[in-house]
């Protein structure tokens, strides 16, 4: 299991309606994208990492290791933003106004990322698929995600325990070996992938399988003081961003 599933799943708010969760995650994503990136974006990174680091109770280390990798992502895309192909200063040159626009970017897409991390911290896939059906989503498309899911997880565990087994039999001791191991990991990875389908097929098969899969969900009401209190939260953050700006900050 990935570190960020098990979080979710050990998630303080794990017995919250999704829902609830997917109103004030998305909705902290939904602010950083529409609100001015400054002062709105650090406005909404704040309020995030306060609900994060607070009430959700995630610890910084597992929600700095997640969100590095779209931070990475964030910087990337605002890098391009600093320069300029072609024209009369050369092939290469400074953009105008490329840094501000750059850290508009930085800013805008970080704090969407936070709030995106925020459903993902408090919301198992497990809690949240079975219900899009009752949302209206076709069943079958929310079977293949299920059994997508649940192979996923086959898969990487397939890797590692063949990778440690590469190692004990020094397999990573030079680059020429460790190339070979890879080849070898891909192929049987490929191998496994499909031998897992072929598995589950018929193991659902066996067990009467009719397209549709039937799995029990959690019972969880939508607590409306909930949603208040988020409502509260979004209006608060759009309030003091406006207002910062009125006063030119």
């Amino acid at each position: 299991m990935l570190p960020i599933d098990a979080a979710a799943h050990g998630s303080r708010w794990r017995h919250r309606h999704p829902a609830e969760k997917a109103v004030l995650g998305l909705g902290l994503t939904v602010a950083a994208v529409c609100l001015p990136p400054w002062p709105g974006g650090p406005l909404v990174s704040a309020a995030a990492l306060g609900v994060l680091l607070g009430p959700a109770g995630v610890a910084p280390r597992q929600l700095w290791r997640a969100f590095r990798v779209p931070l990475g992502f964030c910087v990337t895309g605002a890098l391009p933003l600093l320069v300029r192909l072609g024209g009369p200063d050369g092939w290469v040159s400074a953009a105008p106004g490329g840094p501000g626009q750059a850290v508009d970017l930085l800013l805008r897409t970080s704090a969407a990322s936070l709030g995106v991390l925020l459903f993902a911290f408090t919301t198992p896939v497990s809690d949240l698929l079975p219900r899009l059906v009752r949302a209206g989503v076709p069943a079958p498309v929310v079977d293949v995600a299920l059994v997508m899911y649940r192979i996923g997880f086959l898969l990487l565990d397939a890797v590692a325990r063949i990778r440690h087994a590469q190692a004990a039999r020094l397999g990573h001791t030079s680059r020429a070996a460790a190339w070979r191991s890879l080849a070898g990991l891909a192929a049987t990875a490929f191998v496994r992938a499909f031998d897992r389908a072929a598995r589950l097929q018929s193991g659902l098969a066996g067990r009467g399988y009719d397209g549709t899969l039937r799995v029990l969900v959690p019972e969880a009401a939508v607590s409306w003081r909930f949603l208040g209190a988020t409502g509260a939260l979004l209006a608060a953050v759009a309030a003091a961003t406006y207002g910062l700006r009125g006063l030119g900050l």
